[in-house]
């Protein structure tokens, strides 16, 4: 399996938090986490984001995940639901997945994972997790927040 570099930049969370002068705790008490915790993820010392608290953090700030996420510089969407859905994720990965002629094997080994877990993705078995969604949307230049069935414009970022 091949390794994929993840290194997702939170650094826009932060900028937003101190714009609406909250706090750390605060956001920490909204998603229901721990403060250290937080910290961590603001100060990218941890990597795997639970996508449905990323996901809470973007409708909190009113911005797409693909601006939290710096994978673009449009704040705005047009948002049709909130809420992320297994489901619509994995028909929406395997369209992507199909559209650019690749096997759930050939698209494991360029993200990083197993095929397995890609055919549970599928399936809508399982929420892709944000570190795999990243990597799928960076290679693709898919947005994330079109992948995730928040959104059916833009599908294709700029």
């Amino acid at each position: 399996m091949a390794t994929f570099n993840y290194e997702i930049d939170y650094s826009r969370i932060k900028e937003l938090r101190n714009k609406n002068n909250l706090t750390q705790q605060q956001l920490a008490d909204f998603l229901n986490i721990k403060k250290p915790t937080y910290t961590q993820f603001e100060n990218m010392k941890r990597e795997l984001f639970p996508i449905t608290k990323f996901n809470k953090l973007a409708n909190y700030f009113n911005v797409s995940m693909d601006y939290l996420l710096k994978l673009s510089d449009n704040p705005k969407i047009n948002i049709i639901n909130e809420e992320i859905n297994p489901i619509t994720a994995g028909i929406r990965l395997k369209e992507i997945r199909k559209e650019n002629k690749f096997y759930q094997e050939t698209l494991a080994q360029n993200v990083g994972t197993s095929a397995a877990l890609i055919c549970e993705y599928e399936k809508g078995k399982r929420l892709i997790s944000l570190p795999i969604s990243y990597a799928i949307c960076q290679k693709f230049n898919i947005s994330i927040d079109y992948l995730y069935g928040k959104t059916n414009e833009p599908k294709y970022l700029k």
